[in-house]
């Protein structure tokens, strides 16, 4: 699925989040707060769009995906990035290697998120950082109301329109909707091993970004 949407993976995101996606990734860079030398995951990187501002920072970064396709799309804009194919549950990394581990708008996308953050945890240094940006669930209720039907019906419209591959998107609805909340995804970090697990809401909660340390 996510090989079809490769070609236009960064530009129907842009369009479908109203362009809150790039200030979404900022947010991301600035919660991981890398820093020159040290060496960071970027779990479920796709085209590498999120992993190039780690660089940037002076950072080493390795984006990793389930995707081929994505991998090979980023790599044809992004040569210079190691991009690397792994399975969310079965990282192929080592123990303990990594400062910060992060992954954005991914771990709904894991099997086992459990098992996925889980295995963030077994590749990070003790005092690493994880950061979880990830749809979620809007805090004033009738925005809620309101987003929900954004999802289910102008969502798919939209990626008809600018998509390689609309269908996806009907599962990404659908996916965000049966979403845990804020609580239960900290809960769910705190589960897989994580300390002082903490989140911050996004445009009104529609993205929440999750902190924890090793």
């Amino acid at each position: 699925m996510f090989d079809a949407v490769a070609r236009r993976y960064d530009v129907t995101n842009d369009v479908l989040s109203l362009g809150q996606d790039r200030r979404w990734r900022k947010d991301v860079i600035d919660a991981v707060a890398p820093q020159p030398g040290e060496r960071v995951l970027d779990l479920a990187a796709g085209t590498g769009t999120s992993s190039q501002p780690f660089v940037d920072a002076g950072a080493t970064v390795v984006p990793c995906d389930f995707s081929l396709g994505m991998l090979r799309v980023g790599k044809e804009h992004r040569p210079h990035l190691p991009f690397t194919a792994g399975d969310g549950t079965r990282l192929p990394f080592a123990d303990a290697v990594f400062d910060a581990v992060t992954i954005s708008f991914g771990l709904r996308n894991i099997v086992d998120p459990l098992a996925g953050l889980t295995e963030l945890r077994r590749v990070t240094r003790p005092g690493g950082r994880l950061v979880v940006c990830e749809f979620s669930h809007p805090t004033w209720a009738p925005f809620r109301t309101v987003y929900v039907e954004y999802l289910m019906r102008a969502l798919p419209a939209v990626a008809r329109a600018v998509s390689s591959s609309p269908d996806a998107y009907v599962y990404l609805a659908e996916s965000i909707r049966a979403w845990p909340d804020q609580p239960a995804l900290a809960a769910l970090v705190a589960e897989a091993g994580w300390q002082r697990p903490e989140w911050r809401n996004l445009s009104g909660g529609i993205v929440a970004l999750h902190r924890a340390i090793a």
